[in-house]
């Protein structure tokens, strides 16, 4: 029981020394991904049931075994010279793991211990390519998502370019005769990946036709808006031309239907002329000669013959009108006074 107890402090001893020797470290002693599993590599050959086998991760328990019995962890996570599986890795995962197996008789047989980094998943690269004809080259760059801490290298038709270990890669164009493949990898201490195949084609651009005129583009894009302001600007005052002849017209038209308006309104107005012309005619005329009131063509008329026979004889009104001159005939007046009888 004794020896027990010793050897048992033997070895947290050597743990907790083990620890700090892995404290002081400044590099790890393995790495893997986050998701990844990874396998402490501790070998026993003689490892057997009769064996105590026990993993530590950080000074906790993690797997115990006596006797072939399991008590601590699970059987399948062990193989049979001792080594742990470790599955699904998480930052968590990292720090010091140790491997103790004990004899039968409670005595040290062998210890492991080492030091485990998890790092980020290396993200999966492409390759993009650019084809420069004036320096005669393509251009490939191997992008990845995070290119910090990563390591790159590249591979023409199968075979590693030792010389190139940057982002990117400039090959001649005439190297690039023929298909020729390229891939990138990126690389970290927990893992690497490879991007898939590019093969770059680079055709020559065919050359331009040869200008029609003399000018250069900006001499005929000039041009080009110069006629066209001149165009709009025709435009314009073509549309201002006609606003204004139809202005006018429509003038005119209004000028002749308030002449002819007034013209009607004249018409139905009384002559105001007619009094003064009047008055001017009878001045310069000759005065009329007196016509016989009606009252005495009456007594002329009526009188018996015998009567007409013992007076002397008279004129009638129609010969006296015949000898006499004919009146000048008077403009009509707007209320002629009807004569007294």
């Amino acid at each position: 029981m004794a020896c027990f107890a010793v050897t048992l402090c033997v070895i947290i001893l050597s743990g907790f020394i083990n620890q700090l020797s892995a404290a002081n470290k400044d590099t790890c002693d393995l790495y893997s991904a986050v998701g990844q599993s990874l396998m402490l590599p501790f070998v026993y050959e003689t490892l057997g049931n009769t064996h105590v086998l026990k993993w530590t991760h950080n000074n906790t328990l993690i797997f115990y075994r006596h006797q072939g019995k399991v008590s601590v962890g699970k059987a399948e996570d062990v193989s049979a010279s001792g080594s742990l599986l470790l599955k699904n890795l998480q930052f968590s995962s990292a720090g010091a793991y140790q491997a103790n197996v004990l004899h039968p008789n409670n005595t040290l047989a062998k210890t492991w211990n080492g030091q485990v980094c998890v790092m980020d998943k290396v993200p999966k690269p492409q390759i993009t390519y650019v084809c420069d004809f004036k320096s005669g080259a393509v251009k490939l760059d191997c992008k990845v998502a995070k290119p910090q801490d990563l390591a790159f290298s590249w591979t023409l038709d199968e075979k590693t370019l030792t010389s190139e270990t940057s982002q990117t890669l400039s090959i001649s164009l005439a190297q690039l005769k023929g298909e020729r493949s390229f891939a990138c990898s990126a690389t970290n201490k927990a893992g690497k990946e490879r991007s898939d195949t590019v093969r770059p084609i680079c055709k020559s651009p065919s050359p331009s036709p040869p200008p029609l005129l003399c000018f250069t583009s900006k001499t005929v894009v000039a041009v080009a808006a110069g006629g066209i302001s001149l165009i709009l600007f025709l435009l314009i005052c073509t549309i201002v031309i006609c606003c204004c002849h139809r202005r006018s017209k429509r003038q005119e038209r209004l000028r002749e239907k308030g002449e002819l308006r007034m013209i009607s309104l004249n018409k139905r107005e009384p002559d105001s002329t007619g009094p003064v012309y009047e008055t001017m005619k009878s001045e310069d005329s000759p005065p009329p000669s007196p016509k016989p009131s009606t009252r005495a063509c009456y007594l002329n008329v009526s009188e018996p013959e015998d009567e007409m026979g013992n007076r002397p004889p008279q004129l009638t009104l129609a010969s006296a009108e015949g000898q006499q001159p004919s009146p000048v005939p008077k403009p009509r007046t707007k209320n002629p006074q009807t004569p007294n009888i």
